[in-house]
């Protein structure tokens, strides 16, 4: 954050020096106003990031100080300092707009944790619309916010890469943004004008996968009651990106590799090759070198899809992205619900950079959204996380313990994954594909476990739309 400029009004010269100097040692730009006559004055003619202001003062009063602040520039935040706390001056300050009120005597440490806490979200604005100056400026995207060096290697190898027709091969968790990635490579490049084609390949039941990515032509197959062109040629002239690459069926793999070297596919029960221009852009969030070593993934089709890889850390290894990222979703889902939400908490944000995130980025954004939703002040605080996030993590969360008589201990794993599954489907709500990710599984290793548990949403089949 620019260095805050900060307002101490006081008719006591001893208060307003003991502030001021505390003040200027933490690195904030402050001026000083003996009383609220000189405190009006200087706020009609600058405008400052915080006022502290006495409540009782000659003349004028710290409440109508407090107001006019307010007034001229509804963006400043105001801490009411009194030594005569009362209920009634309490509700009235607040509802002047007062962020916080702070009673005399008082520590040096309380009214500092204070300050930085009612500039917070001040701060964190600043940050993630300087970043995003700065996306615009030199990277020429705005769909990632992200300040750690990790991100920025990132961003600069999407600059570098995306006038290139090499294939791209995006790996990382669940909820870290692969396709994000792929859409900024489309954006940035020369086929920006064409289409951007996506498919789960997980999510496309084998049997259909060679038609869905090649076409096919009528009557070929029982169902085929129309030409259908195919991913390939809908993204000719674009993109396509391919997700979850490890789960198409190995008979098609042989096709694709085929396609990425010729530059031409040939649809279901078509006699004719058909010439396509489309960048291939795959993804996977399981590890792709032991997909090839497992025989999963075709080796020659992997080397021909990581010509150009980029690996997307997960969000604990990128704990400094967090502030901006949070300021980030408050920014975009209070507009999109209709709340007014200005920022977040010092407290609340210490308790998000020490979570885990299994979810990743796409974890955070729902816990972001669901605190703005239920929450009821403008300034989101620890009390509007969900439980799990603020329970401390125990060095014994993973005791065991083993009793004398033994254990089955295939029985229990599977009893610990039948629950761990069910949780899942719990959390999304049901949505297949979410708790497949949730637990960083291909779509169709869930519904494996699924039918080995014989799990099922009361007398319906789990939905898998997203």
């Amino acid at each position: 954050m620019s260095e805050a400029r900060v307002l101490v009004v006081d008719d006591e010269v001893s208060m307003r020096e003991l502030l001021s100097i505390m003040l200027r040692k933490s690195g904030y730009d402050v001026t000083v106003a003996d009383g609220g006559e000189a405190a009006v004055e200087l706020l009609r003619t600058a405008v400052f990031d915080l006022v502290i202001t006495d409540l009782r003062m000659r003349k004028i009063d710290g409440l109508a100080v407090l107001r006019t602040a307010k007034e001229l520039s509804p963006q400043t935040v105001v801490l009411v300092v009194t030594a005569y706390a009362s209920t009634e001056t309490t509700v009235e300050a607040i509802k002047l707009g007062a962020y916080d009120y702070i009673t005399k005597p008082f520590k040096l440490d309380e009214i500092r944790f204070r300050i930085a806490n009612a500039l917070e979200p001040k701060r964190l604005q600043e940050e993630n619309q300087a970043l995003r100056r700065q996306l615009r400026q030199e990277r020429g995207f705005e769909t990632f916010i992200g300040k750690s060096r990790k991100m920025l290697d990132v961003f600069d190898t999407i600059r570098k890469i995306a006038d290139s027709a090499s294939t791209v091969m995006i790996t990382g968790e669940s909820g870290t943004g692969k396709e994000l990635v792929a859409r900024a490579i489309h954006h940035e490049s020369a086929r920006r004008k064409g289409a951007f084609v996506s498919v789960n390949c997980g999510a496309v039941p084998e049997g259909l996968m060679e038609s869905e990515l090649f076409g096919h032509v009528k009557g070929s197959f029982t169902g085929a009651v129309a030409n259908t062109i195919g991913l390939f040629s809908a993204a000719d002239g674009g993109t396509l990106f391919l997700d979850e690459i490890t789960e198409i069926p190995q008979s098609v793999q042989v096709k694709l590799l085929r396609a990425i070297q010729e530059r031409e596919i040939r649809r279901v029960g078509d006699t004719r090759d058909l010439k396509v221009d489309a960048r291939l852009i795959a993804a996977s969030n399981r590890d792709v070198n032991r997909a090839v070593a497992d025989g999963t993934l075709r080796e020659d089709l992997f080397y021909r899809l990581n010509v150009i890889p980029i690996h997307l850390p997960p969000l604990r290894d990128r704990v400094e992205d967090i502030p901006v990222l949070v300021a980030h979703f408050i920014e975009k889902i209070s507009k999109e619900v209709g709340k007014t939400v200005k920022g977040v908490t010092a407290d609340a944000v210490t308790v998000l950079e020490r979570y885990h995130w299994p979810g990743n980025i796409r974890e955070l954004e729902n816990v972001i959204e669901r605190a703005i939703v239920l929450g009821n002040g403008d300034t989101l605080g620890v009390d509007g996380l969900p439980p799990d996030l603020c329970r401390p993590r125990g060095a014994n969360e993973f005791a065991i313990d083993i009793p004398a008589s033994g254990i089955d201990l295939e029985g229990h794993l599977d009893r610990v994954e039948q629950r761990y599954v069910e949780a899942a489907l719990d959390r999304a709500g049901g949505v297949q594909t979410r708790a497949a990710e949730l637990l960083g599984l291909s779509f169709r290793q869930f519904r494996y476990k699924l039918q080995k548990h014989s799990l099922r949403l009361g007398a319906k089949t789990p939905r898998t739309d997203a």
